[in-house]
This record gives structure tokens, sequence and C-alpha cells, in this order.
């Protein structure tokens, strides 16, 4: 089904542009954030307030190397994505500044964690592996980048799948990840990575 699974690069950033122009990331709200609150680096004070200053912003982000993850590949067109940082780069990003106070930060302050915020398949794609496949290729590049563990946090009270991004618990678990803390709305899942 997937021809290829690509890791994002500065020379993707048009591409990777073009599918959130056309894939909504929250289709219940039609609304397109390029993932750009779950990034590496991310400067303070960046406008994100329409659709169109969060495009500018992706495309430079991709660009710089600030946004990081991985493009799955069907026809020459991509219909998947999963944004996949280091941990330790995104402790400032918006999205953890406003939603992922409470997960724990530095119990293994020594250790690389590869953090994996969301997922946005094309919805004509949807159940079909995508997001197993890309969840994969993140695990096995890790390990071989000499990342200690993959870290996820799936919705524990959404479960709509046009409103849920960060994965479900079922698809983590059949990949070896197990929950490590359950905090109020939020697992914490780990994959211990064999280097």
């Amino acid at each position: 089904m997937i021809s290829d699974i690509k890791k994002l690069t500065p020379d993707m950033a048009e591409d990777y542009v073009r599918f959130f122009d056309k894939t909504p990331h929250n289709q219940k709200y039609n609304t397109n954030c390029y993932c750009v609150c779950w990034c590496g680096n991310e400067p303070v004070g960046i406008d994100c307030s329409t659709e169109e200053k969060r495009r500018a912003v992706a495309r430079e982000f991709v660009k710089a190397g600030n946004l990081q993850g991985y493009l799955a590949y069907f026809g020459g067109q991509i219909v998947g994505w999963c944004n996949a940082n280091i941990k330790s780069d995104c402790l400032t990003c918006g999205g953890w500044r406003y939603l992922m106070g409470s997960v724990p930060t530095d119990e293994f302050a020594d250790m690389k964690v590869k953090s994996i915020f969301c997922f946005t398949i094309a919805p004509e794609m949807q159940h079909k592996g995508i997001a197993t496949r890309l969840l994969d290729r993140v695990c096995q590049d890790a390990a071989h980048d000499g990342f200690h563990f993959v870290e996820v946090y799936p919705n524990k009270v959404i479960t709509a799948e046009s409103e849920n991004h960060g994965g479900f618990t079922e698809m983590y678990k059949k990949l070896g990840f197990t929950v490590y803390e359950e905090l109020e709305s939020i697992y914490v899942m780990r994959k211990e990575l064999q280097r």
C-alpha cells in the first residue's frame, strides 16, 4: 500500500505544506495546523493566529530542521505524517507548554527520548496501516540513532478518530509500548529500544 516512508528534510518543505493544505489536521473543524506547535527550538512569540501564518511558519520550521518527522507516500503523493521530535528539544514548544505540563521530563535526563506527538493520515487512506508503518519506522530509526526510548501520548478521553491525533493505545501496544504513567487526560507510553 505505501510506496515509501521518508524522513522529513529541509528540501521537502513545499511538499509538506501542500499535504497540510489539502489534509486538515482536525477534520471536525476543518482546520490546518501544519503541526507548528510540536517542534524543537520553537521561538517564543511566533504568530500562528491564521492558517496562512501557520503555513509560512511551517515552511520555515521545516527548512530550519526544527520540525521533524516522517512522511508516507503512495503513488508519488504524501498520504501520511508522523511528528517525531527529540523530547528534550520540545519542552518549550507551544504544544508542550499548553498541553503537556504534567508529563515527566527529568526522570531520564541522561537518556535520549524520541517523542511522537501526532499522526495525520489522508482521509481516503485511513485504516490501511499507514500510522503503524510510520510508527515502526520511527522506532527503527530511533534505535539506530542511539535513542533509549520512544515516548507517545495517546489521549484517554477523545475516541473520535477525526479528533485524536495522538494515536490509539492499541496500536502502540501492538508494537511493544507499555503505559509508563497515567495522567488525567493522556497516557504516557514508552518503548525501550534495543540499540
